[in-house]
């Protein structure tokens, strides 16, 4: 079988360390680069942009950042949603207070204010963890949608109380804006998914990953064996928020291009990225992406199939949405804590070891 390491020796402790062990992963994850970066905007249409692709990719940034928070350091957060208006409503000030300013600073000076307030909302976590903790950060996300409500200097005065992106470019092309290409948008989301998946990658590998998970496995132990709790506690509530800060102001200046904190950051969103970790599997970048692609796919695989094909009425087909999205949860839960990552290794793993049995 060709799924081996048989033969692929390493002579040094960088090719020992390498992400990807065996030659056929890295071909194959160059394969799904090529495939993304080259192949994908020559044949996406507005349709594959807006419905599939870029929610994916917005939402596989927030679950990466919920993913550091809670699968690896072990905080649980039920903020998502709050901090994703953050890093929206920052980027709309943005946008208008320094119209000359690009939009990749934008998005990424929004990140960092998002990880300002999420150190400030993890200050509590310092003391309180577990289910004390989910609820200090579920207050943090009704108190946030409500601060971007009630404040009209968030959202200009505006009578109707929504945020609008104003047309921004990138190298002449534009990336915001009614006028926008689906490609345009498909690949400023890609380049950050990209940089994000990468980011984190790295640091999950790194001290400060020990140490998020040291604190995840056991706080009591780490503590005693040398790590700082407060600043592992604090610089996982700093990196998650400016993840979710990111995807918040790709998903308002980008995918949708106008918003309202009500409909558009409510608790549904928060609840939504938290499935799309368990389901994809926890302390996991490649289950945030498999979670994301499945909570994204799944819906409009099933109204396609329910209402295009069968004809059944719409909002059945969204109760029924709801109705398998949990019954899948509580299937995970119970055979796979894991998640979808877990199965994609194991499925490795037997390739690994094919024809014997195991």
């Amino acid at each position: 079988m060709f799924y081996r390491e048989v033969g692929e020796f390493k002579t040094s402790y960088p090719q020992d360390s390498e992400s990807f062990g065996i030659r056929l992963d890295k071909y194959g994850y160059y394969f799904v680069l090529f495939i993304a970066f080259v192949v994908v905007p020559l044949m996406i249409n507005d349709y594959w942009a807006s419905a599939v692709l870029v929610p994916f990719l917005v939402w596989a940034i927030a679950s990466l950042g919920l993913n550091i928070l809670t699968g690896h350091c072990g905080q649980i957060s039920l903020g998502t949603g709050g901090f994703m208006a953050v890093g929206a409503y920052s980027c709309y000030k943005l946008m208008t207070s320094f119209p000359d300013l690009n939009i990749i600073f934008c998005i990424i000076l929004s990140g960092l204010i998002t990880a300002g307030v999420g150190i400030l909302f993890g200050i509590p976590s310092l003391r309180i963890k577990g289910f004390y903790l989910a609820v200090a950060t579920l207050a943090s996300q009704f108190f946030l949608v409500w601060l971007f409500n009630r404040v009209p200097w968030f959202y200009n005065y505006s009578a109707s109380g929504q945020i609008s992106a104003p047309e921004r470019s990138v190298f002449g092309i534009l990336v915001t804006g009614p006028s926008v290409q689906p490609w345009a948008q498909y690949l400023i989301c890609l380049l950050f998914a990209f940089a994000m998946a990468w980011g984190a990658r790295n640091l999950t590998r790194g001290s400060l990953g020990r140490s998020w998970m040291a604190t995840r496995d056991m706080d009591i132990a780490a503590e005693i064996i040398g790590v700082n709790l407060l600043w592992a506690k604090l610089s996982a509530f700093a990196i998650s928020s400016f993840y979710i800060g990111i995807a918040g102001a790709l998903f308002f200046s980008v995918y949708l291009g106008a918003v309202e904190a009500t409909e558009a950051f409510g608790i549904n969103q928060s609840f939504l990225v938290l499935f799309m970790i368990i389901i994809g599997g926890l302390g996991s970048i490649l289950g945030s992406f498999i979670g994301a692609a499945f909570m994204v796919l799944f819906p409009v695989l099933l109204k396609n199939i329910l209402v295009g094909w069968w004809e059944w009425d719409a909002a059945l087909a969204t109760h029924l949405e709801f109705i398998s999205v949990g019954f899948l949860i509580i299937v995970f839960l119970i055979f796979e804590p894991h998640g979808l990552a877990q199965l994609w290794r194991l499925l490795k793993q037997k390739f690994r070891l094919w024809p014997y049995p195991h």
